[in-house]
């Protein structure tokens, strides 16, 4: 999953995370597939500022797409559909 395309997205991911996250857990102690919720990082109501952050920032537009809380559950799949949308 990592690359040189998507340390950048990665990066800036990890910094948006930072601002919602839970306190007691930390976005530097998880790995690309660790579960955001599951983990504890985020909780469900996080995953609603994911989405905004995701439309505002990237222009993922849910409305057209569908929502799939699965593209959401961890970092990978979050950079994985921001790498997606860039095409």
């Amino acid at each position: 999953m990592t690359g040189v395309s998507q340390e950048p997205v990665l990066d800036v991911l990890r910094q948006f995370l930072r601002t919602i996250q839970k306190p007691g857990v930390s976005v530097e102690s998880l790995g690309l597939d660790d579960p955001l919720v599951a983990s504890g990082l985020l909780d469900s109501l996080a995953i609603m500022q994911i989405v905004v952050y995701l439309e505002e920032s990237h222009g993922i537009d849910f409305a057209a797409s569908g929502f799939d809380p699965e593209r959401l559950a961890t970092m990978g799949s979050i950079v994985a559909l921001i790498e997606q949308y860039r095409r």
